[in-house]
């Protein structure tokens, strides 16, 4: 097993990766997410590529910045192919992206998982991670306004 930062190349097993878990995304779609992630400060996406080419699992880890707690680094998502999944592949994406967090500096690793998600949330618990809350998530829709900067004055 491979693995490797993600480049433009995986968008299609990117994309095909993500409906599996839950996330219907085009080709298209997933390659414009991963070159806009990629632009990001404090973001990586390794793939686990397996012998024979295939991309059989990704993990996407960033750098999370909150004024009421120390920096911390977060799982974007980790997803692996229902048919390599209890194969390992998911806990070398985890390590990769944990060694990735301890170099860049980061004291604690986060992950949210949808409450219906089981077979993952036993998969962290098995890997050292701790239920820390349970949350809400809200959603609204914005219209496009021009960008007007993300600095603090």
């Amino acid at each position: 097993m491979l693995l490797r930062q993600a480049d433009p190349r995986d968008a299609r097993d990117l994309a095909t990766l993500s409906g599996e878990l839950g996330y219907p995304t085009s080709e298209a779609e997933a390659g414009e997410r991963l070159g806009l992630v990629c632009q990001q400060p404090d973001n990586v996406v390794f793939v686990a590529e397996a012998e024979d080419g295939r991309v059989v699992g990704w993990v996407h880890v960033f750098g999370a910045y909150r004024l009421e707690v120390e920096p911390f680094a977060e799982l974007g998502g980790l997803v692996v192919v229902e048919s390599a999944r209890s194969s390992g592949v998911g806990r070398l994406l985890l390590d990769a992206a944990e060694s990735w967090a301890a170099k860049a500096g980061f004291g604690q690793m986060r992950v949210r998982s949808n409450v219906i998600r089981d077979r993952a949330h036993a998969f962290y618990r098995h890997n050292g991670y701790s239920d820390l809350k349970k949350q809400a998530v809200f959603v609204k829709e914005l219209a496009f306004l021009p960008p007007v900067g993300g600095r603090c004055l």
